[in-house]
């Protein structure tokens, strides 16, 4: 096992005259669970896509378990993969967003089936078994022929959370996973992170749920204007932040 499942080194991203990313580095070990804060516009979704390579980097690296993310390198040089050897590269590395993004014409079951069956090519009835598995893991075993039009919003982002798992990636990212719920279903997919946390899975996750980072995190990285302004213990940076920045962001949301 490597000794972090991932490593960013100076990440730079553009988007014309925008300066996104502007040399962001950390490491996350095996297991750890990594909290990502800021405000709007600092560049926490856009990095935590670079990591799975759905948004492409001008300049650094990103490792995911010891292997570079969409390059190879060969005699010296980096090496773009392909698409197909992209999409393999992406199978370890689950994600959930903001909107859910199921199947409307599909039941939770099969919405959490499909990916296996038709990415990895397992057989169906072992990814339906796996599937049943991840529905009680998450607490909606009694949903497995509900369509997504039937459940709320915070059961459809469980499901999402399920088929991701499906995949049985090495990490998880998390995508402000409760930013579209209302404010009662928030903590039912908190809940199922916590589970995921405590079993041992990496995670990224972007959030604005504070208590959440507190609890769950074993580090809190504070980003602004595309820079790491602090990063560290959820007891330094929540607790004690040292820089003016962290302290006047934290003052207006906690």
């Amino acid at each position: 096992m490597n000794e972090f499942m991932v490593e960013a080194e100076h990440v730079h991203k553009t988007y014309g005259e925008n300066h996104v990313l502007r040399g962001i580095s950390m490491q996350v070990r095996p297991g750890e669970v990594s909290c990502l804060l800021g405000p709007s516009g600092s560049g926490k979704s856009t990095f935590l896509r670079c990591i799975n390579r759905l948004e492409t980097i001008e300049g650094g690296k990103i490792l995911v378990d010891g292997e570079l993310v969409g390059f190879r390198e060969r005699n010296g040089k980096l090496q773009e993969l392909t698409a197909s050897e992209l999409a393999a590269q992406r199978r370890d590395i689950g994600m959930v967003f903001q909107r859910f993004n199921l199947f409307p014409h599909l039941t939770a079951l099969e919405n959490i089936v499909c990916s296996p069956v038709m990415v990895k090519g397992e057989r169906k009835d072992v990814a339906t078994a796996h599937a049943r598995e991840l529905l009680d893991q998450v607490g909606l075993s009694e949903k497995a022929h509900a369509y997504p039009s039937e459940l709320s919003g915070g059961q459809q982002q469980r499901i999402a959370i399920a088929r991701a798992l499906a995949m049985r990636p090495k990490l998880m990212l998390f995508d402000e996973p409760t930013s579209a719920l209302d404010p009662e279903l928030v903590g039912e997919v908190l809940e199922v992170m916590q589970q995921l946390a405590a079993s041992g899975m990496t995670m990224i996750v972007v959030t604005h749920e504070i208590g959440f980072a507190r609890e769950v995190a074993d580090t809190v990285t504070f980003m602004d204007e595309g820079v790491v302004v602090e990063q560290g213990a959820p007891d330094e940076v929540l607790g004690h932040p040292r820089e003016a920045r962290t302290r006047d962001f934290l003052s207006k949301v906690l």
